[in-house]
Parts: C-alpha cells; structure tokens; sequence
C-alpha cells in the first residue's frame, strides 16, 4: 500500500497535465466560435503527444480518454453534455482517440525498446584486460573502464580516471576505477580541466599543490613527489579527454612503466573518442526513429482527417443553399485546412519516394501561362511581369507539367506574400546551360543569410518575416523536394537591390534534336 509521500509524489506528476488539459479546453472553449471539429483533434492529439513523450504511456492514454470526454462535453452540439446530436459526430470522436491511442502507444513502444537495447547491451560479458582488446566491447564506455583498469592495475594506482569532453568544450567525468583503499580527494576535476585547458601534464604534489609540466607530445613526463597525474588525450592532434591516475603513496614510474603507460593512454584516448562517435551515432538514430514516426504519424493524421472534411464541406454546401452566410466561411476555412491536409500527404509521400513524375518535353512559356493563370484569382492588386527570351529558338525542358506548376505556383504565392503592397512579382525564364531557369523575383524584406537554407525545412518560417497568414510552413519544402523529383532544384538569392529571388531549375532540352524532322 502506498505511503501518504508516495501519494503525493504520485499527485504532484499527474498534476500538472491535468491543469494543462484544464488549462488548454478553457483557451479553446474561449474561441469555440471560431474553431471546428478538426482543429479541436489537432489541439488535443498535440497534448496528448507532448504527455507521451515528457511523461509516460499512462500519461498519453489518461490525456487522450479525459480529452475525448472534453471533446465531447465542450465541442460537439449540444454543448455542456455527453449527448451526440450529429451520427457523424461519432465518427470524429472515436477516430481522434484511436489517433491518439495509437500514436500514445507508438511513442511507448519505442522508449520500452531503447531501455531493453540498453539492459541488453548492460549484460555484454567484461572485456579482456589486455591493452587493445579491450577496445572490442559491445558498449564504448564499458570498453573505456576497462582500459582504465587495466591502466590503474597494471601500474599499481589507487585510481585511474577518464575524463570526456563535453559539448560545451570543458571536460566531464567519464570512467573511474579505483581500489578498494582508494580515497577522493576531491582535487581530480581541477585538475582534468586544467589539463584539457592548458593542453599539458598536470602533476598533484602530495602538499596538495599542482605544477604544470610541458606537454610532450605523447611522452610520459618523469615525476616526483606526485600524488596525481593528469595527461591531456589526443586523437589526430585534437584533445579528446584526459586520464589522471592517482596513488595515495606517491607515484613512481621507471621508464618501462613509462612507455607503457604511454601506449595505454594512446587507447584511452581511441576509447574516449569511440565514446563520442557512439553517442553521436545514438542521437542520429534516435532522430531518424522520431523523423519516421513523425511521417507515420503525419500520414494517419492527414488520411483520418480527409472524410470529416470532405463531410463539413458538404453540410457547408447545404447550409449555403438555405441562406445562412456563415457557409461561406465554413467552406473556405474547410477548403484552406483541406489543402493544408493535402500538404501533408504529399510530404508523406515525398519522404517515402512514392510521388511519380511523368516527364514530357514541355514548352516554358506554358508553364509560366498555366502559372499565372492559376494565380491570377488569388493575386490580386498586384502586377505580375513575366519575361522569357525573345525570338528562337523556343525554351523547353523535359519535365512534370502537374507538379512542376505547383512548384511555380508556390513560388509566386510566396512572393506575393512576402512583397509590399503596390510591388510587382517579377518571373524571368533563361537557359542555363542544360538547366532551364525559372527565377521569381519580389520586392520584400528578404531572408537572413542565417535562414537560407532552414526556409526549406518543414515546418519552419522565420519569426522576423511577416506572418504567414494561411500555410504552416510546408510549401518551399514541398517545391524544393517536387523539384528534386524531375532532377531539378530550387534555391534561394538575395535580389540585387533587396527582396528575394527563388531560382527554379529543370533539365532543359534542345527542340530542334528532341523532335522529328
């Protein structure tokens, strides 16, 4: 039976996500109005994802079944009740929490994994104690102990230490093996930093005083009236970490120990270096995890939301047919979060290679009509100004014409967006080569050379550009990677006298081979 402490411990976790539910239904409730089913999911699953990860599965499953409840007591008609007055309503209620179960139970599957792969590797048997063997262990800083004590037994030191460099440039503590007489004396960490710092040998005298020695390159300094020894690690001329050894009696090493330990202080460094790769190696893993999962849950998310969509545009159109003006918007915001929707499965389906091109021999001066055709509804009050090369021979190149007009549509949208009032969209067609050129030129506040290249991540708009008012960050991503489909690119230039221009290149192709006499 739990204590009265544990209960409270026990209270004080599940507190705050409780008050974060609370706290989170009573911000959405206070624009209700504005909100529809689908934004309402979105909001929730987002919580009960951020319970999952910081917290535990009970977490996640606790936040989706309360949310659920919320969902329906404050959000679905009639309000302030359980009831359901819409048979379609239930088709929402029980897909968002089959959503969030699933992606609840994803995150805990993965973590539960990670902990048994870390016990697994836990139980490797020990390594040799002979020098380089010990480098062949299953787990890097297994490997590192070790070679520490092999170090501290083969010399007779009451401690061997590795010390590890950490992201930050110092050093932090890594390995320590030690006798079963071994005292701390608590001066081990000055004296790692101060090697690591300096680059040389540091001794601790036994008045507790420390000299600095010259660094020798690899060469065990002769000491005396030494309590400790510290020596910088280097692996290809770049310090990697330090070993200290320490002996209560006083170190005394002839030259044989020496050179030894010379050549074990070598390993330890390949050892703090394995270290550093291993954990590396981890991290990249575990991002490559969570960018998969991330798709996968992108791709349920954006399918389960395509038939309540497709249900309120459909009650939209109806209500828009009895006079209720309030359709109208209903319909829009629909068709906005649709398209959004639709982003998402087209960055699903990019991730995974699954988007087909079909490449013809195409005309520029189509694509660039066919552009501003399509933009010409959305863009209004403004001049666009398309210019391509006079006279023959006629630009062309071998592309998607579909997909590569999404891409030129994007990228007008964006500097339609982006430019001031009154300034003209500028697009220049010009062969390069054997890459045909699309640039989109506008008049805007540009992009920071530090977010050139970030602006074609998903999901990232800058704070310092003004806001982007109806996407979420996925339209240069998705052009970019439609683009590199074709064999083609899109990149980014400052304009000459200010604003941005968006280069869109494509495999150009000569008419006067690529047709029959």
């Amino acid at each position: 039976m739990p204590t009265p402490r544990e209960r409270v411990r026990e209270a004080l976790v599940w507190a705050p996500w409780i008050a974060a539910l609370a706290t989170f239904t009573a911000a959405l409730v206070t624009v209700r109005p504005h909100l529809d089913k689908a934004h309402v999911a979105l909001a929730y699953l987002l919580l009960v994802l951020a319970a999952s990860a910081r917290g535990s599965r009970a977490h996640g499953i606790a936040l989706a079944l309360l949310s659920f409840l919320c969902f329906n007591f404050f959000f679905l008609a009639p309000y302030g009740t359980f009831a359901i007055h819409e048979t379609l309503d239930w088709l929402v209620l029980f897909s968002y929490l089959a959503v969030a179960t699933v992606a609840t139970q994803l995150l805990y599957r993965a973590r539960r994994e990670a902990e048994e792969a870390g016990r697994r590797a836990a139980e490797i048997d020990r390594l040799s104690t002979l020098g380089a063997e010990t480098l062949n262990a299953g787990r890097a800083d297994e490997a590192l102990h070790a070679i520490a004590e092999v170090i501290r037994t083969t010399l007779g030191m009451d401690v061997c230490e590795i010390w590890l460099r950490d992201e930050a440039g110092g050093v932090r503590p890594g390995v320590r093996a030690q006798g079963e007489t071994a005292e701390e004396t608590g001066t081990g960490g000055t004296a790692a930093m101060l090697s690591d710092d300096r680059g040389a040998s540091v001794v601790e005298r036994m008045d507790g005083t420390v000299r600095l020695l010259p660094d020798g390159a690899g060469v065990i300094p002769e000491v005396e009236d030494a309590r400790g020894l510290s020596l910088p690690l280097r692996v290809r001329g770049r310090i990697v970490g330090v070993l200290r050894v320490e002996r209560s009696g006083g170190i005394a090493l002839d030259a044989g120990q020496r050179r030894f330990f010379a050549a074990l202080s070598y390993y330890a460094a390949l050892g703090a270096e394995r270290v550093r790769l291993v954990a590396e190696a981890e991290r990249a893993e575990a991002l490559r995890e969570a960018d998969r999962l991330k798709d996968a849950l992108l791709a349920s998310v954006s399918h389960d939301l395509r038939t309540p969509l497709t249900t309120i545009k459909a009650l939209a159109h109806e209500m828009r047919g009895t006079g209720d003006e309030r359709a109208v918007v209903i319909e829009e915001e629909a068709d906005r979060l649709n398209r959004f929707v639709a982003d998402l499965l087209d960055l699903s389906r990019l991730n995974a290679g699954e988007l087909r091109v079909n490449a013809e021999v195409i005309a520029a001066e189509d694509l660039v009509g066919a552009a501003l055709q399509r933009v010409s509804g959305s863009i209004t009050g403004r001049e666009l100004r398309a210019s391509l090369p006079a006279g023959e021979p006629l630009l062309a190149g071998r592309f998607d014409f579909v997909q590569s007009l999404r891409v030129l549509v994007n990228l007008l949208e964006n500097a339609h967006k982006y430019s001031p009032p009154g300034a003209s969209v500028d697009v220049l067609v010009a062969q390069e080569g054997n890459r045909l050129v699309f640039s989109v030129a506008d008049h805007g506040p540009g992009v920071p050379a530090a977010d050139r290249e970030r602006i074609f991540e998903p999901f990232y708009r800058n704070a310092d550009l003004p806001p982007d008012a109806g996407g979420a960050g996925l339209g240069l991503s998705i052009a970019r990677r439609l683009a590199e489909a074709q064999g083609g690119s899109v990149g980014y230039e400052a304009g000459p006298a200010g604003g941005s221009i968006f280069r869109f290149s494509l495999p150009a192709v000569d008419l006067s081979q690529a047709l029959p006499p």
